[in-house]
């Protein structure tokens, strides 16, 4: 009976203790990327309960539980997605492979033919602060522009010219709203400003070619400003400069910031004490007024109001080309007004949409003796954009815009003439953005658009990849169709004139490390539909079969580590176009194309001085121009620009700072062009004479104090 006992009470042991053993099972596996390469230190664990483990060295993991059921099996990475599988209770060896997530710190990025400007961009090229500290360029955002690859120094005109493109084929953005009329007035033959100062934006987006579909209407270049956001501090800003005076105020409030600016510019006692090569009767004189609106609306709305105006005045005499005993009047205003709306926000945690709406309002005179031309634009710009982000990997934007304009044009050469035409420009665009993984990422977009002047719809693709090829770089490339309408002087003879049309090629290596930056980048440009003509004011001479290429190489290197307290750059571009166009009687070099062209800007803070010192150096080889008085067309070649410029900034206490400016200070005899006589004189020969800057060199000397209660805010970054 004893024995009996005894076998009962260890038949219930083994039953008690073998009840958890027939529980327990063990998990085991391997944990790799999409690559198969082992991942050290997951985290594979059952959910909801403490059983796991963490993977070693060869990606592998083993542990055991005593659940029971079905489970859930979780490998928890940081940079990946997590993986979830289910189990059964039950000895099981299971390999997983992570999904890696796409973010902004790992992702591979587009950048074929765009430099990005934005404060916080991986790809940054230029902060908004360069652009008003490097020397030569009068704090002018296309001025230093003008200092990076596929852009060229067009004196004459200080606008824009990508890639041989001329300065009408670039267009800017502001919060992706239209600016018409972008550039301030000039005498002929003198450079213009960008109407807006660069200190308004945070980032700044210039594309040389292959950009978004968001963007039309430009046939070589898109700039892309972003304003900026609420103000942070209420400050008052004065200046007093050799050309003029300014005073601006902010003020701050909860969740809202206004801020206000009026400038005076007059050049009359600078020329006074500074010799130039025209005769002013009255220098140019301008007022500006800006004013500034921010408004937070919710947690992530936010709306912008922006306004400019101005007005400006100038009069010169020119001596006749062929006669210079003989001298002809010119007399130069504008009047301008442009405002700029934008709101955006979120909806949801995975769409956001933006909307703006720009007008703009300007009159351009110019008379020329008896002779004048008045120039009368009202333009508009209505957008409504939305973004949609999947996921990680996938985000789309699609949006519509309609763009306006109604020109006229009255021409008083003894008798009136006037000319209008009225253009809607309707479009839609759709973008997606797609990741592969971190290392290889496409954009997608394709850009309709409608002219009610010529009837002509449309669609072109834009499509970029890029792929990263190491921890520190990245190869691009970009393809892209684009149209913008005929120049405004066709339009006026022939409202029916065809779309010139522009097709992209780009390709683009990029290193970018801490401090140092380095990217080369070949491109083609093939032009179709360029208008041609007999006279630019015989209608029945156009034709729109012209056409043309721009191909080249464009590098950049930019280091602010090697040496202490000094940012330099360097970017050269080479450049191969031809163009049959306007009256050209084939195919040749415009007169604003240079081969060869290069800048080396370099800025140094010098402590013990309190004092930022800057230089610039710029060269363009030799330009094109046609000489009457050879029997070939295009055969002349102008002197190759030099320029070296400085600028110098001392801190004279925290809110006062002293900002000098000399550009051309070798005072080199710079010449853009020729320009020559209607008729030839008695010999036969057709008078010239050179197109030079206004002077030789332009000198700048400011004082621009600052006060708020906030002592470590300043102007330096606006100088």
């Amino acid at each position: 009976m004893k024995t009996q006992a005894t076998t009962y009470f260890f038949t219930f042991l083994l039953f008690l203790f073998s009840v958890p053993l027939l529980g327990q099972f063990t998990i085991s596996g391997q944990v790799t990327d999409h690559k198969g390469e082992a991942l050290l230190g997951v985290n594979v664990y059952l959910e909801g309960t403490y059983d796991g483990a963490t993977t070693d060295l060869e990606g592998k993991f083993s542990f055991e539980s005593y659940e029971t059921g079905d489970q859930i099996l979780i490998a928890a990475f940081i940079g990946y997605h997590d993986g979830t599988y289910p189990v059964t209770a039950k000895d099981q060896e299971i390999t997983i492979k992570l999904r890696e997530k796409i973010s902004e710190l790992n992702a591979v990025v587009i950048t074929a033919g765009s430099f990005n400007a934005s404060g916080g961009s991986k790809q940054e090229v230029l902060k908004p602060l360069d652009v008003v500290t490097t020397a030569g360029t009068t704090a002018d955002i296309p001025g230093a522009l003008n200092t990076l690859p596929g852009t060229q120094t067009v004196g004459e005109t200080g606008r824009l010219f990508v890639r041989g493109g001329d300065g009408r084929e670039t267009k800017t953005f502001i919060d992706g709203m239209l600016v018409h009329n972008e550039y301030g007035a000039a005498a002929p033959n003198t450079p213009s400003r960008s109407r807006f100062s660069p200190f308004m934006f945070k980032g700044t987006n210039f594309s040389t070619g292959g950009y978004s579909a968001e963007y039309g209407q430009a046939l070589s270049s898109a700039l892309v400003l972003e304003s900026k956001d609420l103000a942070e501090n209420d400050r008052t800003d004065l200046s007093f400069m050799t050309v003029g005076t300014d005073i601006s105020t902010t003020r701050t409030f909860n969740k809202s910031s206004v801020a206000g600016k009026v400038q005076y510019t007059n050049l009359g006692p600078y020329f006074g004490l500074v010799n130039q090569n025209l005769e002013w009767n009255k220098a140019p004189e301008q007022w500006d007024g800006n004013f500034a609106f921010r408004q937070q609306t919710g947690e992530t709305g936010m709306l912008k109001v922006y306004t400019n105006l101005s007005k400006s005045d100038m009069a010169l005499v020119e001596p006749d080309i062929a006669n210079p005993e003989l001298s002809n009047d010119v007399q130069v205003t504008n009047d301008y007004a442009h405002v700029n709306t934008s709101y955006r926000d979120l909806i949801g945690e995975q769409w956001g949409f933006r909307t703006g709406v720009s007008f703009t309002k300007s009159n351009d005179f110019v008379a020329f003796n008896q002779q004048s031309r008045d120039v009368d634009l009202t333009g508009f710009h209505g957008k409504l954009a939305f973004d949609y982000e999947h996921s990680d990997r996938v985000s789309v934007l699609v949006g519509a815009e309609v763009i306006g304009r109604d020109l006229s044009q009255t021409l008083i050469d003894g008798e009136s003439f006037v000319q209008d035409f009225n253009e809607q420009i309707s479009a839609g665009f759709v973008e997606a953005e797609i990741f592969a993984s971190s290392s290889l990422g496409f954009k997608l977009g394709l850009r309709g658009a409608h002219s009610n002047l010529n009837n002509d719809a449309h669609i072109g693709p834009r499509l970029s990849a890029a792929y990263k090829t190491g921890e520190n770089s990245q190869v691009s490339l970009a393809y892209g169709q684009f149209q913008q309408a005929a120049s405004r002087q066709i339009l006026f003879g022939d409202q029916g004139a065809l779309n010139e049309k522009a097709e992209h090629f780009i390709a683009n290596y990029q290193w970018v490390r801490k401090g140092q930056s380095f990217r080369i980048e070949l491109y083609e440009k093939q032009y179709d539909q360029l208008s041609r003509f007999t006279s630019p004011f015989d209608p029945t001479s156009f034709q729109f079969d012209g056409n043309g290429h721009a191909r080249g190489l464009d590098l950049f290197w930019r280091d602010n580590k090697t040496f202490k307290n000094t940012d330099y750059w360097v970017s050269y571009s080479y450049l191969d176009t031809e163009r049959f166009y306007r009256d050209f009687p084939g195919s040749f070099v415009p007169n604003f194309a240079s081969t060869h062209n290069f800048s080396w800007v370099v800025k140094t803070f010098i402590s013990d001085l309190k004092s930022q010192v800057g230089w610039t150096y710029s060269f363009a080889s030799p330009r094109t121009y046609d000489d009457p008085n050879d029997e070939g067309f295009m055969t002349g070649r102008t002197p190759a620009y030099h320029d070296l410029s400085f600028n110098w900034s001392y801190l004279l206490n925290s809110q006062v700072i002293v900002h000098a400016m000399v550009n051309n200070a070798l005072g080199i005899n710079n010449i853009f062009g020729y320009e020559f006589a209607d008729e030839p004189d008695a010999n036969g020969v057709y008078a010239s004479r050179p197109i030079r800057p206004a002077a030789p060199r332009f000198i700048f000397l400011g004082v621009f104090i600052t006060l708020s209660k906030n002592k470590g805010i300043n102007q330096l970054p606006n100088l």
